[in-house]
């Protein structure tokens, strides 16, 4: 009986990471009924990362009222795993908590990440693992540190300051983006939360100027360290104000890491374990091209599979630089979605599940 894997990242507006999974293993099954499989939902720290760390890890999901980028009051959900917290800054911060009329970095604050972080520390969490994913926010993380400063400087016990010095954080982000410039936060990752040209200039000068004076005031400087322009430079704000002077390594201090999401997860699964007797993993993408090579969530799962030799099958609901894919190891690179189908009907939930399994079934090698 051969064995399985299936993980696919959530195909964004259309199907989880688990519903995408289900469709896979389904298109498994028809061709091998009996196959042994092991469906894995995963995240690089945006989407699902609740969902993905939660079947890792099993815990509790704690329900924390909170405020959302325009500082509306909602309901948030972190990851509570003994001393442990995983929080997921889309729950509190994200994007998808705005219309698109709503929309504005100049204005969306990470306030509500802040309060998760608050909430987890007050609960006995010692480590905190944050995903850097799906912001609305370009503010650097001033929103979540004043979260912080409110709830302990201003209203916490002595305890408990001192409780937040001795907590642990690692943060998961694809991105290894600086801070400012040309190829930071403002830049690169404002246009799509809404800013304009002048919007993102101001950004741009706002975090240049928040840097220079943290700069100034700590005697380091992590603004062009690897991944503080995630999440709109809330990777900044942890690798600068979360950290101890005493240690600075590039991307992790005595009290902050900076990973990608993707090994954090799979680490957390024990995935090169399970890899032991597979015959092929399957993995997707709503996107798949050149970039995916670029540390993204496929790729990291490649990575662990090339060192145990079990080949990769990437499915993907669009597909450019197939030949680079191909050629960076994987074995199969397969668009789901007909090249007539309209992009309407191709994110349509049920079309999806369907396009995937079929998807699987064409699937025809030694190893399937």
């Amino acid at each position: 009986m051969k064995k399985y894997i299936v993980a696919l990242d959530s195909f964004k507006g259309c199907l989880s990471s688990k519903e995408a999974n289900e469709a896979a293993a389904d298109g498994i099954l028809r061709e091998h009924p009996g196959a042994e499989i092991l469906k894995i939902p995963v995240s690089d720290g945006g989407e699902g990362w609740l969902e993905a760390f939660s079947s890792a890890l099993g815990g509790e999901m704690t329900e924390v009222r909170v405020h959302d980028p325009m500082m509306r009051p909602i309901h948030a959900y972190y990851l509570k795993k003994d001393d442990t917290a995983v929080i997921e800054i889309a729950q509190a911060s994200g994007l998808t908590l705005l219309t698109a009329e709503e929309r504005n970095p100049l204005r969306a604050t990470s306030y509500g990440t802040g309060e998760l972080i608050v909430d987890a520390i007050r609960r006995g969490s010692k480590h905190i693992i944050v995903g850097l994913g799906g912001s609305a926010t370009s503010d650097c993380g001033i929103g979540m540190l004043r979260a912080i400063i409110d709830a302990f400087a201003k209203h916490g016990s002595w305890d408990e300051v001192t409780a937040l010095s001795d907590v642990r954080f690692t943060i998961a982000t694809d991105v290894g983006n600086p801070l400012c410039g040309e190829n930071g936060a403002a830049h690169v990752f404002a246009p799509q939360k809404g800013a304009t040209p002048e919007m993102v200039e101001i950004l741009d000068a706002r975090a240049r100027r928040f840097a220079e004076i943290s700069a100034r005031h700590f005697g380091y400087d992590c603004q062009d360290w690897p991944g503080a322009g995630a999440a709109g430079g809330l990777g900044y704000a942890f690798l600068q104000y979360m950290r101890h002077p005493q240690k600075a390594t590039p991307g992790m201090s005595e009290a902050v890491e900076c990973r990608r999401g993707i090994d954090l997860l799979l680490d957390a699964v024990g995935f090169d374990r399970l890899l032991e007797g597979t015959s092929l993993v399957v993995t997707g993408e709503g996107s798949a091209d050149r970039q995916t090579l670029m540390g993204k969530l496929p790729y990291g799962i490649l990575q662990r599979a090339k060192h145990h030799d079990v080949p990769v099958a990437l499915l993907a609901g669009r597909i450019s630089d197939r030949r680079h894919l191909l050629d960076a190891g994987f074995a199969h690179v397969e668009c789901i979605n007909p090249t007539d189908l309209p992009f309407e009907e191709a994110i349509q939930p049920e079309i999806a599940k369907k396009n995937i399994c079929k998807t699987v079934q064409r699937l025809k090698s030694e190893n399937f």
